[in-house]
């Protein structure tokens, strides 16, 4: 079947990890700070997980999308220079992962520069991407990420492949997110929501929907986040699926922000 990408590429895959730390809890709880065991559990990606992604994808040469909240950014610089120094991109994601949906406007336009004053002055390099936290906009949004510059968004669900998404500031690259195509339901724990997802059962579902990519020459489009995917037995099934995705041809590993700029230059609908 034919796809959508032009030089007899089947599918592109683009691998994301969402590097939140703790700042997921300490936003959303400000008494954070006395649950030590809570916060052990994002403690445990920039303590542990994020270096074993860093180097699982190193000997493959993969260049992978890291969305950094700037809060995590200030305490993990070095890692963050790696990163960059690795080939990965650097993504906006918040400073303390805020989903604009709980920002008045003028709060949101705040921490979006905030964000990017921190991310350029560690990385050098003006963050061109953006993820909500939480993958919740506002109706704003768009239109402030617009005017500040930024190339794409990915925080919607509008596709199974990159779209065009308009707003009052100028047009931006939707690189569509999918709970299907999201560690985080599968893997951790939530009283009251049923039992986790085991590792093989996780690897078989992504299986098909590279599958399912790769028949219709669409997109793979997965979000990770190293707390959750830095654990060893998820981390296998990272390097396994991989391995299943490089022993098919014609398919190529991108950072979000070359899909995003090609499908820009070329003008794809």
């Amino acid at each position: 079947m034919a796809g959508i990408w032009p030089g007899g590429i089947k599918t592109v895959v683009l691998l994301s990890f969402d590097f939140d730390g703790t700042s997921i809890m300490r936003y959303r709880d400000p008494d954070a700070e006395n649950r030590p065991t809570a916060l052990s559990i994002g403690e445990f990606g920039p303590r542990v997980g994020v270096h074993r992604i860093l180097d699982l994808l190193e000997p493959y040469e993969i260049p992978a999308s890291f969305f950094v909240p700037g809060w995590i950014a200030e305490r993990n610089e070095d890692t963050v220079r790696r990163m960059v120094s690795d080939g990965h991109e650097i993504g906006h994601h918040g400073y303390m992962h805020e989903p604009p949906a709980t920002l008045d406007p003028d709060q949101e336009q705040a921490v979006l520069g905030k964000g990017i004053d921190i991310l350029e002055g560690i990385t050098g390099q003006r963050p061109l991407g953006y993820r909500s936290p939480s993958w919740d906009l506002t109706e704003h949004s768009l239109g402030f990420l617009a005017q500040r510059g930024f190339v794409y968004d990915s925080s919607l669900m509008g596709h199974d492949a990159p779209y065009f998404v308009d707003s009052p500031n100028g047009r931006l690259v939707e690189l569509p997110v999918s709970w299907a195509l999201d560690d985080y339901p599968y893997y951790v724990f939530n009283r009251g929501m049923g039992s986790m997802n085991t590792p093989a059962d996780v690897f078989e579902g992504w299986r098909l929907e590279f599958d399912g990519a790769y028949q219709y020459g669409s997109a793979f489009i997965l979000t990770m986040h190293p707390q959750v995917t830095g654990r060893l037995a998820k981390l296998m099934v990272l390097e396994r699926l991989i391995q299943y995705i490089r022993s098919h041809s014609n398919v190529e590993f991108m950072r979000h922000i070359d899909v995003a700029q090609r499908w820009t230059e070329t003008g794809m609908a």
